[in-house]
């Protein structure tokens, strides 16, 4: 926690925001504020930072380089971050009060209390208002504890002070459609657009709005539109604007193109990422359940996959990890999914249930589904769908969880699982009627059902 003010005389700057800085040497504020530009607009140049790693012992610099560090979402991210927090802990008495609040945040990151570090960032958003990369972690930290209202609160909390920066009304939008209101998440999101075409972040909200409200053909056309300013960017946020593309052509019926992006521009930016290979998990088994033949794309997305058998850092990356080393066949999944069994029950305290509750029982689910135990898919998936919000993750996201559940449903092909398929599908198609996917799925448990006649395929 902040301890009053700074016990020496270290320069006194501000960065691009307006937020004071204490620095050892003020030659480094040019690569801190990439850092701070950067992590708030999904700019690589975040990274720049790293440069100072060694050179400028400032508490702040080394909390943003230790925040770099954990990014990396790896089984060595924490200890990769440690030393530079250790520096930062050390000088934090000669930093200022903001300063001091977002050591104390990553470093509760980095000992696992999301709980304590959510309200910290809340904190700073309290006291700091353009303190914008505390806000973006916070919301991060939320995400992915699937707290949506605690998003959108950080956002709205400093939005009157920051109504200037595109990057806030982004961040507004995205949590307005997680908590699914949805006329205000595209009015944030245009907002964003209006000040800056270039705001990858408002684009993915808008994505997210138009795909859950079907506007799927309208979808398509707005990103690809702004795919052109889609540069310089941080690898997770271009492959996933792609990812977004990729789902608006699936729904359309486009295969060729959408297995076209998924290998241009979803897969191979940074193999060794996690989000990268996320992305690429759920996109490939997405083109699977939408029929389409992904050839042995999943031999190579598995041969990345291979280092994450003991990760552990977020239950919902793990789940996809599983099922991308179950899919192509490799029996690491099954060490993946004992290890998931161990740890879970000393998770920390504030993501055990998550680990427990929903990932263990979804996990068993997914390696059941890619070895076409289907009895088990339902049992496990079942389980888990209820609670799926507590392992975070976006609806958009998580949707891929439902959709092998259903496909299960339809391919265990009893009475009773088909009529829940009838259910879940005719549902979805009446919020998505453009989705030739959905109306493809419908008509085949249709058929089956002995109401062919009810929903007559698309001729052509």
């Amino acid at each position: 926690m902040p301890s009053g003010n700074p016990t020496n005389t270290a320069p006194l700057s501000t960065d691009s925001l307006g937020n004071p800085l204490t620095l050892d040497d003020i030659a480094s504020l040019p690569l801190v504020d990439d850092f701070v530009m950067g992590f708030i607009s999904t700019e690589a140049r975040a990274v720049n930072l790293l440069a100072l790693a060694q050179t400028d012992s400032s508490p702040i610099v080394q909390a943003y380089c230790a925040t770099l560090h954990l990014f990396a979402e790896s089984r060595e991210a924490v200890a990769n971050a440690r030393p530079f927090l250790v520096k930062a802990r050390a000088g934090a008495s000669r930093a200022r009060p903001r300063e001091q609040r977002y050591i104390a945040a990553i470093e509760a990151w980095a000992d696992g209390d999301i709980v304590r570090a959510i309200a910290l960032h809340a904190e700073q958003a309290s006291e700091h208002p353009r303190d914008l990369v505390s806000v973006k972690l916070g919301q991060y930290h939320c995400f992915n504890t699937g707290d949506c209202p605690g998003m959108l609160r950080l956002a709205l909390a400093v939005l009157p002070s920051a109504a200037d920066v595109p990057y806030v009304h982004g961040m507004a939008a995205f949590g307005y459609e997680q908590c699914h209101l949805m006329r205000e998440a595209e009015a944030s999101a245009r907002h964003a657009i209006s000040m800056c075409r270039k705001e990858p972040w408002a684009h993915h909200a808008l994505a997210h709005v138009m795909l859950t409200e079907g506007r799927l053909a309208e979808g398509l056309a707005f990103m690809q539109s702004m795919s052109d300013t889609w540069t310089g960017l941080n690898s997770f946020m271009v492959t996933h604007n792609w990812w977004h593309v990729a789902l608006f052509l699936i729904d359309l019926g486009r295969d060729a193109q959408a297995l076209a992006v998924y290998d241009e521009h979803a897969w191979g930016v940074v193999k060794d990422y996690s989000q990268d290979q996320i992305g690429a998990v759920s996109l490939l088994a997405r083109l699977e359940l939408a029929g389409i033949d992904v050839g042995a794309r999943w031999n190579d997305v598995a041969g990345y996959l291979l280092q994450r058998q003991a990760d552990h850092v977020l239950p919902f990356l793990d789940l996809q990890y599983l099922y991308g080393l179950a899919r192509a066949g490799r029996p690491e999944a099954d060490t993946l999914l004992r290890n998931i069994e161990a740890f879970a029950p000393g998770a920390p305290p504030s993501t055990r249930a998550a680990w427990q509750r929903v990932c263990v029982p979804a996990a068993h689910g997914l390696v059941a589904h890619a070895r076409g135990d289907f009895a088990g898919t339902i049992e496990g998936l079942g389980v888990a769908l209820p609670r799926l919000i507590e392992i975070g993750g976006s609806h958009a996201q998580r949707d891929l969880f439902e959709q092998v559940y259903l496909d299960a449903l339809v391919r265990s092909g009893t009475e009773s699982t088909l009529a829940a398929a009838q259910g879940i599908l005719q549902q979805q198609l009446n919020g998505q009627p453009e989705s030739l996917r959905l109306r493809r799925q419908a008509g085949a448990v249709y058929a089956r059902l002995g109401l062919g006649q009810l929903l007559p395929l698309p001729q052509g």
